[in-house]
C-alpha cells in the first residue's frame, strides 16, 4: 500500500517511514501542507495518485492542519488519519467534520497506528460500503432520510455531509431503530476489527453524528452496553 505521510519533522518522518516500510508500506513524505496538497493532485496526464491512506500531522509550519484536511477531502476520498497532540473530544469532532476518517493522539504506540491504518484502509477497498444496501434502499426516520445506495443523508431535505464511517455507523443503527447494539458489535460491523482501542473512535463518531444531524437525542447511549437509535416523531 502507498501511504502519504505529512510530517514537518524530518527525524520523526524518517523513523516512522522506516517502521512503515518494514510493514509493507511505500511512503511518500510531504513536509508541509502545500506539498501534501500537491501530492494528491492529478498528474499532467490526468492520473490520480493511488494512496491507500494519508497520515496527516496537524502541526504543520505553513498551514493549519485542519485546513489542509478540509482541502484534501475536496480533492480525494482517500482515508485521512489525523495525528494530533490535542486529546479533547471537541478537537477530534472538528477534524471528523472536516472529513478525517480517524485520529491518533500523540504520543502514540506504533502498533496502535498500524492498526488504525489497516482499519481505515479496509473500508475503502473492501465490499462493506455496499453491504447496507441489501437491507433496503431508503430509510426515513422523522426528518432524517438515509439513501443507502447513494450513501446520502438529509435532514428536512437539507443534505448532510458524512464521512464513510459516520454513514456506515448511522446506517447500521437506523436499520433497526430502538435495538441496542453492543459496542463490540458496532466496532466489528463498521470497523471490521475487534481491536479494543477502536472504542474511543466509536465515541467520537457518535458525537460527530449527533452534532452534524443537529439531533443530540437521536443516538442514545446505553451505559455499559452500547448505542441505539431513537426514531424521532414524524
Amino acid at each position: 500500500m502507498r501511504l502519504l505521510l505529512v510530517e514537518d519533522d524530518d527525524h520523526v518522518a524518517a523513523a516512522l517511514s522506516a517502521v512503515l516500510a518494514r510493514h509493507g508500506f511505500a511512503v511518500t513524505h510531504a513536509r508541509n501542507g502545500e506539498e501534501a496538497l500537491q501530492a494528491v493532485l492529478p498528474t499532467a496526464q490526468g492520473e490520480r495518485p493511488s494512496f491507500g491512506v494519508i497520515l496527516l500531522d496537524l502541526g504543520l509550519p505553513d498551514q493549519d492542519g485542519y485546513q489542509v484536511c478540509g482541502r484534501i477531502r475536496k480533492l480525494t476520498t482517500t482515508p485521512v488519519i489525523m495525528v494530533t497532540a490535542r486529546a479533547d473530544v471537541r478537537s477530534r469532532i472538528h477534524g471528523l467534520n472536516l472529513g478525517a476518517d480517524d485520529y491518533v493522539v500523540k504520543p502514540y504506540d506504533t502498533g496502535e497506528l498500524l492498526a488504525r491504518i489497516h482499519a481505515v484502509s479496509r473500508r475503502s477497498t473492501g465490499p462493506e460500503e455496499n453491504a447496507p444496501a441489501a437491507a433496503g434502499s431508503l430509510l426515513r426516520l422523522g426528518s432524517v432520510t438515509i439513501e443507502l445506495p447513494t450513501r446520502r443523508v438529509s435532514v428536512d431535505g437539507e443534505s448532510v455531509a458524512l464521512t464513510r464511517k459516520e454513514f456506515d455507523l448511522l446506517a447500521l443503527l437506523a436499520q433497526r431503530p430502538g435495538v441496542v447494539f453492543r459496542r463490540e458489535q458496532i466496532i466489528s460491523e463498521v470497523w471490521h476489527t475487534s481491536w479494543e482501542g477502536t472504542g474511543r473512535t466509536l465515541e467520537v463518531h457518535v458525537a460527530s453524528l449527533r452534532s452534524k444531524l443537529r439531533m443530540p437525542a437521536l443516538i442514545e447511549t446505553v451505559r455499559g452496553v452500547g448505542y441505539r437509535l431513537v426514531a424521532p416523531a414524524s
